[in-house]
């Protein structure tokens, strides 16, 4: 029987789940529950403050806490096919934990044990961690204006963010900032921190209620034990680029599942038979019949995919050096690749097969579309095929960061 911790606010309990297949099953009575507004909350971008209360209760946020400190620790095919099951039903609701998740193995890796306690700790109660992370005007994706400096027993940090991805419905504002000797770290304020703005201005076509909005840091204090050394984590073997990524593409294959039903949907009930096809019904049109069997064979090639990389993701973080780690970022980069694609592809064929009548703005489905559009945006792919060919081709160890 699942046991329960009160939340630090007193709102409510947390379930504590007690193993992978239970996740699952939390995993899709939620979704059961998310799908029915999803396409509501997106027409009218409608932020899902009250789902995500509820993914807190549900104990789904801690599932990757570390068993000595309280957790269970999923294997990471699991957390990856949470996160689609969640995505198929609302996909911006799968996309808000990932930066949660990233954080907490970021926590893994590289802070203390006090750190640890505290914060996974704040996990088992349900709290969400959001992330100030990327910026515009850099030079790149991975060059950050955010200052973090000594200031007494703490530091002061400020910047700005953009793509604050779940800021909005986070307990703890996560950022990243580069320190005076140039490196990046990891500080933790609780929200309401004074120095702290988030600004609700995401307005991307796609993933409309991720609330991806700006964060203003202006002079804003943490105490030296909220920080950790988060590039320490790129500067040996280690598994938070592999965990954060494999999300992603779990976000990607929900998508890819939910416009497949789409079209399948549409076809056997509302679709016309091409008037040159000799059928009397659209889902007799053996051209129609064999483009969803490729979309079939190719999301069971992509859910393979995506479980075998979180085995060997698992696999790295339980024997962790630099053979066991390249290979999980390998392999979570093939996941990425066919899920970018599949999402894509399916997207793109729900409107070829369905007709004219499926783009009605009334039934909403180009939202599968614009949030594959939008999400699978997310670290290339085409640089994907680059590290995998030049590891297999030159013998090249794949670069050290958070996009691989």
């Amino acid at each position: 029987m699942s046991s329960v911790i009160k939340l630090a606010d007193n709102s409510g309990t947390v379930r504590r789940i007690e193993s992978e297949e239970e996740a699952l099953s939390v995993a899709r009575a939620l979704a059961a529950q998310f799908e029915s507004g999803a396409s509501r909350r997106d027409f009218e971008r409608a932020l899902p403050h009250e789902e995500l209360d509820r993914l807190s209760a549900s104990g789904l946020l801690a599932i990757t806490v570390p068993e000595e400190y309280g957790g269970i620790d999923v294997s990471n095919a699991v957390l990856a096919e949470v996160t689609a099951i969640l995505s198929e039903a609302d996909s911006s609701i799968g996309q808000i934990p990932q930066n949660h998740f990233y954080i907490l193995e970021a926590l893994r890796h590289d802070g203390s044990d006090a750190q640890k306690r505290f914060y996974f700790g704040r996990a088992l109660a349900g709290d969400r961690f959001g992330n100030a992370l990327s910026e515009v005007g850099t030079k790149t994706v991975g060059d950050y204006n955010t200052r973090i400096t000594p200031d007494a027993a703490g530091f002061r940090i400020n910047g700005r963010k953009f793509y604050s991805t779940g800021v909005l419905f986070a307990h703890w504002i996560t950022i990243f900032a580069v320190d005076p000797a140039g490196r990046l770290n990891m500080a933790f304020a609780p929200r309401g921190t004074q120095g702290i703005e988030i600004v609700d201005d995401w307005d991307g076509f796609g993933q409309r209620t991720t609330g991806s909005g700006t964060t203003i840091l202006s002079d804003v204090y943490v105490p030296a034990d909220a920080v950790i050394a988060h590039q320490n984590g790129f500067e040996r073997p280690g598994t938070i680029g592999s965990v954060g990524q494999i999300i992603h593409a779990g976000v990607d294959l929900g998508i890819a599942r939910a416009a497949i039903k789409e079209t399948i949907g549409f076809v056997r009930e509302r679709a016309r038979p091409w008037m040159d096809s000799g059928v009397e019904r659209a889902s007799d049109d053996p051209l129609t019949i064999a483009k969803i069997g490729d979309l079939a064979i190719r999301l069971e090639a992509a859910e393979a995919t995506l479980e075998r990389a979180g085995h060997k993701v698992d696999r790295a973080q339980v024997s962790l050096n630099e053979e066991t780690a390249v290979a999980a970022t390998l392999s979570v980069a093939a996941a990425k690749v066919l899920t970018t694609e599949l999402a894509i592809d399916a997207t793109n064929i729900l409107f070829e097969l369905a007709g004219t009548s499926a783009t009605r703005r009334s039934l909403n489905l180009e939202r599968h579309w614009r949030n594959a559009r939008t999400h699978t945006l997310h670290d290339p792919v085409r640089w994907k095929y680059h590290v995998v060919g030049n590891y297999h081709l030159n013998g090249t160890i794949p670069p050290k960061n958070g996009a691989l």
